[in-house]
């Protein structure tokens, strides 16, 4: 068995009993993405025996002022670009993946993916505080329902009294599905991208991303989503509602309608999409009665180096967060994308 690495311009012909458990994360449409918008450098290994494809890697090169260098899978994604056949091809990637580190002298190289045993293996440090949500809806609709707490239910029932409406669609729905974006990271304290990087998302990924629009009773932008499928599963990337609706349960409103949507259209999970754990969006999450799966999130760190700490939990990032929601939006909009290139 030995390690291939893909030239730049080597397409990636890998099996799907890999790139599937990988996610969108892994596929060349994902991590050019990244390149054409951020500049950023990919390398894509692979293990191979003499007939076969056994194990996938694409790690991402980021290098920001700020927020410091380093390689990691699954660019602005929230796990993937990392699976395996079996144990030997999964240390052969490994030990690459430490080599490239050092060759390229960043802080870490940081491997995010879905793992029945998230242990990492010598060599690596596992930073266990992030869980994806994985909704089966295979099931009939009222079926679903009934698994859900009383209270959850009533509140989808009211939310969908209270006149809102929601809209999917593609790049007709590119200008709303940037603003209701752009204005709910706003108030959450955190830069978000430009309308180009979900355009350049759309393009390139074309009818297996759908953006989703929610709208007020009044006609009003009161939120927005980007959900990805890939095989059997729709996974939600970005998802938030603004502050004035939460009360009338429009986060319950937006995220029944994808479900329904999604159960119509044939998938049968809907990742939820990554939460801190004990955060209050985990806490919404959990709701639905998803299976909480933590990820993955091995790290080989730089002799010397700690653990990163590149989240809204940080310390560190507490004064940004209070002065970003303060900030007028010009600004944030024309600095976000500086800031959040150097948070994939």
């Amino acid at each position: 068995m030995q390690i291939h690495t893909l030239t730049p311009n080597e397409p990636a012909t890998w099996p799907a009993t890999l790139t599937q458990p990988a996610t969108f994360t892994v596929l060349d449409s994902w991590t050019g993405i990244s390149n054409r918008i951020y500049g950023f450098h990919t390398y894509r290994l692979e293990a191979r025996d003499e007939n076969n494809v056994t194990g996938i890697l694409s790690l991402v090169e980021i290098k920001h002022p700020l927020l410091g260098h380093y390689l990691t899978t699954a660019p602005f994604g929230s796990y993937g670009g990392f699976a395996y056949a079996d144990t030997h091809s999964r240390d052969l990637l490994l030990d690459s993946a430490r080599q490239l580190a050092t060759t390229l002298g960043v802080d870490y190289a940081n491997l995010r993916f879905l793992a029945e045993d998230p242990t990492p293996p010598p060599g690596w440090v596992q930073n266990p505080i992030y869980c994806t949500y994985l909704l089966d809806i295979s099931h009939p609709l009222p079926s679903l329902l009934s698994n859900f707490s009383s209270d959850h239910r009533n509140h989808i029932r009211k939310s969908l009294k209270k006149g809102f409406d929601v809209k999917f669609g593609h790049l007709d729905l590119l200008d709303d599905a940037y603003e209701g974006l752009a204005l709910s990271m706003h108030e959450l304290g955190s830069p978000y991208h430009s309308k180009t990087y979900l355009r350049t998302m759309a393009q390139a990924l074309g009818n297996t991303l759908e953006f989703a629009v929610l709208y007020d009773p009044n006609g009003k932008i009161a939120g927005a989503g980007v959900f990805i499928a890939h095989g059997t599963t729709l996974t939600n990337l970005h998802a938030n509602i603004l502050h004035r609706v939460r009360s009338d349960y429009a986060g319950e409103f937006l995220y029944w309608k994808i479900i329904e949507r999604a159960s119509q259209r044939g998938f049968e999970t809907f990742d939820i999409g990554r939460s801190l754990n004990g955060s209050g969006n985990e806490t919404f999450k959990m709701k639905w009665k998803p299976h909480r799966a933590p990820l993955a999130y091995w790290y080989a760190l730089k002799p010397g180096s700690q653990l990163p700490h590149l989240n809204q939990k940080s310390p560190k990032f507490q004064a940004a967060i209070w002065l970003w929601k303060r900030l007028p939006a010009f600004l944030v909009r024309a600095a976000g994308p500086y800031l959040i290139c150097g948070l994939a």
